[in-house]
């Protein structure tokens, strides 16, 4: 054997036994390896079933991030592969945080489209160390009570780009006493994280303003028959009804809710679960108040350089239709900060003479999990600017911009958020 050859083998011996040579398999849970030629993996859970007209816009919203991301990670491809279907409830977002967890390769989430669908898939994500973003979700829960205090479904490497419900309840408690002048109030939930938060929320900033919550009730998802809750909110006579629950429930509740004597002329006002084309395109919730996110943007994405009317014709042009739920931008810019993230934190190696004579990979992508949420999170202030606005991320992950808008729903052929009638806006 040659002295070359045996320097080589020696430090061939040392770069194993070190676990420094290219090309190789994972050195820890945290960090996560991309050879030359592969994507990058990140992936989606959004729901399929429960919320289920929500979750094919927002997978397509990130499709067109991904396609607008310039450049990739360090020009790697990004690769989201099948989406996941996280449902609308605890066990089946913790089901699809499984199969993600599961997977060594991926760099990062976006999700959920539920919020109680968080709550399960939360803890195991956080515990694989991946951070996940998510374009909906709105329970207080699951960041912090907006004083300094985590929710109890708060994980490390949670983030969220739409609102906490913290600020969407004291809207529609303002709305209701003040704009409208209802002094007595019955409120509905279906038990979930997001309803039954938002719900208690309502009451207690309305009865701060001095309005009297007279019913609170609760439905299981999936009940049909309302007639039991609806007796009893006749008889507490309300001026009006606050149901932040999801389709088909609000639908039916809402019809038979009009099938009632007793409760003809009561005010119904929604949440932004309903924001949806299954419950705006039913005949009945024609004249039903609704509280969800702006749905006319004007931002421009700083990650991508797109403005909102860009990437709204790009969707339109791509799918043949308007985005059916508000939330087609917050999945965008939820996509573009999770990339730059992964972007940020990724380091390429080059290899060396060494590894390129011992037949070994030349290159590879190295990416760090907990440096992702190092800089996603308060202390990286990455501050972008996206089609929703201003991101900067407050250390229990809210990041996106304070914004409410109460609608008016007048006619049920228009099913496009962005053209309801805009009657209140809440912009602390």
């Amino acid at each position: 054997m040659s002295y070359g050859i045996r320097i080589l083998a020696a430090a061939l011996g040392v770069c194993l036994a070190l676990g420094a040579c290219g090309g190789g398999e994972t050195q820890s849970d945290s960090i996560v390896e991309v050879a030359k030629g592969e994507a990058v993996q990140a992936r989606a859970m959004f729901s399929f079933t429960g919320a289920s007209s929500q979750g094919e816009t927002l997978r397509r919203a990130v499709d067109l991030a991904v396609e607008d991301f310039s450049g990739g990670i360090h020009g790697y491809e990004v690769a989201f592969g099948e989406t996941l279907d996280s449902g609308c409830s605890t066990e089946s977002g913790s089901d699809a945080a499984r199969q993600v967890a599961a997977d060594g390769r991926v760099a990062g989430v976006i999700g959920t489209t539920c919020s109680v669908a968080a709550v399960g898939a939360s803890p195991i994500l956080s515990a694989a160390g991946l951070s996940m973003i998510s374009p909906s979700n709105t329970s207080p829960a699951l960041t912090s009570d907006l004083a300094g205090n985590e929710g109890p479904d708060y994980h490390p490497g949670y983030f969220r780009i739409s609102n906490n419900d913290l600020y969407n309840a004291p809207a529609v408690a303002d709305f209701a006493y003040v704009e409208l002048g209802l002094r007595r109030m019955a409120t509905l939930h279906d038990g979930d994280t997001y309803t039954s938060g938002m719900a208690a929320a309502f009451g207690k900033a309305y009865t701060e303003l001095g309005g009297e919550v007279v019913a609170a009730e609760s439905i299981s998802k999936g009940d049909t028959d309302m007639s039991g809750v609806l007796s009893r909110f006749a008889a507490a006579a309300p001026d009006g009804v606050f149901f932040p629950i999801f389709a088909p429930e609000g639908e039916i509740l809402v019809r038979q809710a009009r099938e009632m004597e007793a409760l003809d002329g009561v005010t119904l006002i929604g949440g932004d679960a309903l924001v949806v084309v299954d419950f705006l395109s039913a005949p009945e919730t024609e004249g039903v108040y609704l509280a969800g996110p702006e749905s006319v943007f004007t931002g421009r994405n700083s990650a991508t350089g797109m403005d909102a009317s860009e990437v709204l014709a790009a969707f339109e042009t791509a799918y043949g239709e308007s985005p059916p739920s508000p939330y087609w931008a917050h999945t965008y810019d939820a996509t573009t900060m999770l990339l730059t993230a992964i972007r940020n934190a990724a380091v390429k190696e080059e290899g060396n003479i060494l590894t390129r004579a011992l037949g070994l990979a030349d290159e590879r992508l190295i990416i760090d999990r907990a440096e992702i949420r190092k800089v996603m999170g308060r202390d990286g202030a990455q501050n972008l600017q996206g089609l929703t606005g201003e991101i900067r991320c407050d250390e229990f992950g809210d990041c996106g911009e304070i914004r409410v808008n109460i609608y008016r729903h007048t006619d049920a052929s228009i099913t496009d958020p962005a053209l309801l009638e805009v009657v209140y806006r809440f912009d602390p």
